[in-house]
Formats: structure tokens, C-alpha cells, sequence
């Protein structure tokens, strides 16, 4: 299997040739999108799993589980209790659907219990970074010793403002925004390949909303192109994300036609998967352009 081609829980996800839609699972009390499963006192796992359902009868590729709301100004919660959201959900899910199960986690220990409980990839929102800027070495060596793929995103510590329209960063300079994203990429990249992994086994994201301003994340929209110098798949998380809203002046669950404008930018700019809240919906609108973008 060449580097273009990457498999997963049975599924081949071939690089290029089309889009692919990672459907968002949200185990918390406080998503900044509002669909967190936590948010009333019903049986989350079941729910976890209908969403799920759902989102494979949609089109999703891939979904993505999440224990910790990453929206800025979010309070962490503990190992212990995101291991209580992340893993029985991971389970019930891997027993039910035929897709690919990601875990949106920086912690080795959850990681290690959702790949267990039955996932197939992680997704660390600080590319094996800690958030106090060191090594995640821990994670690197679990990513190394389970043969699974990680996806490597760019973040970086800012503060957070809130808003009526949700909390963003106001306050955040970068000299060369894309170059500083291209080389914190890069070196995320040559730390995992030092730890073992191989780079097919890599993914990259540009970090859209996590330490960046609302105008920096239109900069990286309109340069997503530049992310394919460094020659691994990208992934774009801007679903319902505070730059749509605060564009159109519109809350989250209003923000879908805004997060499809993105989708069909992202394909044109050659971006390989798209993580999204509104499944359906952007399934459909990645289907179109790539018929468009990509023709056999």
C-alpha cells in the first residue's frame, strides 16, 4: 500500500480521489455548536449511537468522538472523567457501525482506552504538542506501538474573548500566518516520524479557531492550497465555527450554509477531509464539487 492510500477498520481511504466527511460526536455538556450529548439527562450512549446511525446513513467516512469541549475558554475536565464520556460511547459505536472511529483526545490514556473500547485513529488538536508547548511523548509512542494513523493539528495558547455570538481570539500576531502553520506542521510531522510513526500514518490540519482570530481564519481559507506542500493528507475543521457567525451574524445552529461554503472551498483547495457537524448537508456539497474538481 503506497502513501497515497491509508486503511482503516477495513475502509481504504485513497488520498485525491475524492472528499472524505468526518461526522462530529460531541460526549460533552458544553460544545460551542450546541450538540453536545451531555446537554440533558437522556442516555448518552444511546444517543451517541443514533447519531451515529444517522450520520453513516448520511455519508460520513469517519467519526469523530470527543470527550472535551476544545471551544476557546473551555475549562478542561479530567483524564477520569473524559475517559467516563469518551471510551463506553467508543464501544457501543464500534459494535453498531461500519465506519472508522477517531478520538479527538491529547491524552495517552484516553487514546489507549478508545483504541481498546474499538477506534482507529486519534485526533490531537495540539499535534502531539502538550499545551504547555512540550513533547506529547507518551502519545507519540501509544500512536507508535498501535500502528494507528494520527491526525497532527496547529493550535496554539491564546486568550479567549466571549461574545454574543460565541467566545473567539481577538488578540494573536503572527508574522507569516501560513508559514508559521506550515512549519509548526512540519516539525509535529519529523517529531512523529522520530517516534516511529510513519508518515502515511499521518494526517494534517491548519487548526481553523484554535489560536487564531476570526480574520486569520478567513487568511487560512483563502491559502488552504499552501498546506499541500507538505505532501500528507489535510483535514479542515471549520464547521459552525465563531468566523462564520461572526461574519454572517449568525448563532451556531444557523451556521450550515456558512460551513458548506467552506466545505466546497476546502475541495478545490485539494483538502482530503472535512470535519462537520451537519452531515447530510455537506455530503452532498462535497459530492458536487468534487464531480466538478476532481473528474475521473
Amino acid at each position: 500500500m503506497d502513501s497515497t492510500t491509508l486503511e482503516m477498520a477495513g475502509h481504504q481511504f485513497v488520498w485525491g480521489q475524492r472528499t472524505y466527511i468526518m461526522g462530529i460526536i460531541n460526549v460533552t455538556p458544553d460544545s460551542f455548536s450546541s450538540d453536545g450529548l451531555m446537554q440533558d439527562d437522556g442516555d448518552v450512549v444511546k444517543q451517541a449511537v443514533a447519531q451515529a446511525r444517522r450520520f453513516v446513513d448520511e455519508g460520513a467516512d469517519i467519526l469523530d468522538v470527543g470527550g472535551e469541549s476544545t471551544r476557546p475558554g473551555a475549562k478542561p475536565v479530567t483524564v477520569e472523567e473524559e475517559l467516563q464520556r469518551v471510551v463506553p460511547v467508543t464501544a457501543a459505536m464500534a459494535c453498531e457501525v461500519d465506519r472508522p472511529i477517531s478520538v479527538d483526545t491529547y491524552h495517552a490514556q484516553v487514546a489507549a482506552a478508545a483504541l481498546d473500547a474499538g477506534a482507529h485513529l486519534v485526533n490531537d488538536i495540539w499535534g502531539l504538542h502538550t499545551p504547555d508547548g512540550a513533547w506529547n511523548q507518551p502519545l507519540a509512542k501509544l500512536v507508535a506501538d498501535r500502528h494507528v494513523p494520527i491526525i497532527l493539528m496547529h493550535n496554539r495558547r491564546a486568550q479567549a474573548t466571549a461574545g454574543a455570538l460565541g467566545s473567539h481570539y481577538t488578540a494573536i500576531e503572527y508574522q507569516d500566518l501560513l508559514n508559521h502553520i506550515v512549519t509548526g506542521l512540519r516539525e509535529s510531522i519529523d517529531f512523529a516520524q522520530s517516534c516511529g510513526i510513519p508518515r502515511r500514518a499521518m494526517i494534517v490540519d491548519p487548526g481553523i479557531g484554535f489560536g487564531k482570530t476570526p480574520e486569520q481564519n478567513i487568511s487560512i481559507m483563502r491559502q488552504l492550497h499552501k498546506l499541500r506542500s507538505l505532501k500528507h493528507p489535510i483535514l479542515l475543521g471549520a464547521s459552525r465555527k465563531s468566523f462564520i457567525g461572526l461574519t454572517l451574524n449568525l448563532p451556531t445552529h444557523e451556521r450550515d450554509e456558512g460551513t458548506v461554503a467552506t466545505t466546497v472551498l476546502a475541495v478545490q483547495a485539494g483538502v482530503d477531509i472535512v470535519r462537520v457537524h451537519n452531515v447530510q448537508m455537506n455530503v452532498r456539497a462535497a459530492r458536487m464539487a468534487d464531480v466538478i474538481v476532481r473528474p475521473l
